[in-house]
């Protein structure tokens, strides 16, 4: 395992699309393991292949005590809405309101080509969809907004 390098905002390949995963074999395996490592080193919530500078549909996110693998997700359901302070491990030390859905069903697979569906709801949900929103090249400084009065949470 190893930790790599995070691709910072300035970099114009964090605007690319991903290409889904067709092999489910030991070099993503190595990537994901390498993600956690990254991701563990640096203290964030969640990480995409993109952010490490690999055009594939995989993110990660360590939550809860939990630690989750998501290969070629795609969201399948929304609900609600929630606003929240996001930051970015590409974008260091900015924090800003985002509107994300309160409750969001993901379609995905494991790193063994196992297929899931996994439903969240508040900060996990904020997390799917940021690192999510990542494989097709948004960032969350793209979605900054003004929370309306009463709905802002730190």
């Amino acid at each position: 395992m190893a930790i790599r390098e995070i691709v910072p905002y300035t970099d114009k390949f964090l605007r690319k699309q991903s290409k889904p995963v067709s092999s489910f074999d030991e070099k993503l395996w190595e990537l994901l393991d390498d993600m956690h490592e990254t991701l563990n080193a640096s203290e964030g919530a969640g990480l995409s292949a993109v952010q490490v500078g690999v055009l594939k549909r995989v993110f990660i996110i360590h939550i809860n005590n939990m630690s989750i693998e998501f290969v070629n997700p795609v969201i399948i359901k929304k609900s609600g809405e929630q606003y929240k302070k996001e930051g970015c491990l590409s974008v260091p030390n900015t924090f800003n309101y985002v509107k994300r859905p309160q409750t969001v069903t993901v379609a995905a697979f494991d790193r063994y080509g196992n297929k899931f569906t996994l439903t969240c709801e508040d900060w996990t949900a904020v997390c799917l969809c940021h690192e999510n929103d990542h494989l097709d090249g948004i960032l969350f400084t793209d979605k900054i907004c003004v929370p309306p009065k009463g709905k802002a949470e730190d």
